[in-house]
This record gives structure tokens, C-alpha cells and sequence, in this order.
């Protein structure tokens, strides 16, 4: 991995640091229930921050953000700009972003093949 792909990311700040740990802590303490749903919620805050809500709602459907959110304590437009620094790589978005109607995208009513795809530009 190139020094340019890895600077791509910004660095968290110690604050943002803190709160994210502290959302992880507060999560894990006071889940109850299947053990990959606690880990999905996880992954969805770790890489929300990387491709923003946008790329969020087109990768899960609405359900499975409110189940994450709820687990998480958070909601994800506050949590995340709408394009992180890495939304460029999701396929899904790169398509609904080009659309006259990127919610009819998010919705289903306009279906994009391999909307979950991350890969190069």
C-alpha cells in the first residue's frame, strides 16, 4: 500500500479517539444479544467514518442502520459527514451520487447491481 493510499485517511484526533472507544465500551457493556450483530454495529462505526452515511445507506437497508444505531447509541448522520474520504470507492454511491434522485437509489426503486462493491475508482 502506497504512503498516499494510507494518508487518504485521516488520523482520529485524541478526542475522536475517545469518544469513539467510549461509544465501542458503552456498546459491548450493555448489549444483549447475538454476538455478530454487536460486531456488524462495530464494523459500521468504524467504517462509517471512512465512507460517510451516504455509502451507508446504500449499503444496508433502513432496519439494519436503526438495529446498529440503537446498539451503537448513535445516529449516523450526526456521527459521519455525509462523504468520508473514501466514499469514492463504493460503487453504489459512485452510481446514486450520479442520479437525479439519489434516494430512489437507497429506497430500491432505482437498483444498482453490486451496490455493496468497494474497490478502486
Amino acid at each position: 500500500m502506497s504512503d498516499s493510499k494510507i494518508q487518504s485517511i485521516p488520523p482520529l484526533t485524541p478526542t475522536e479517539a475517545l469518544r469513539y472507544t467510549t461509544i465501542i465500551d458503552e456498546a459491548v457493556e450493555n448489549y444483549r444479544g447475538q454476538a455478530d450483530e454487536l460486531e456488524n454495529a462495530i464494523g459500521m462505526l468504524m467504517i462509517g467514518r471512512i465512507y460517510g452515511w451516504k455509502v451507508l445507506v446504500i449499503v444496508h437497508n433502513k432496519r439494519t442502520i436503526k438495529k446498529y444505531e440503537s446498539i451503537l447509541g448513535i445516529n449516523i448522520r450526526e456521527m459521519f459527514p455525509p462523504e468520508g474520504p473514501l466514499a469514492h470507492k463504493s460503487l453504489g454511491y459512485r452510481i446514486a451520487s450520479k442520479l437525479s434522485n439519489f434516494w430512489k437509489a437507497v429506497s430500491g426503486d432505482i437498483k444498482i447491481e453490486n451496490r455493496r462493491e468497494i474497490g478502486p475508482e
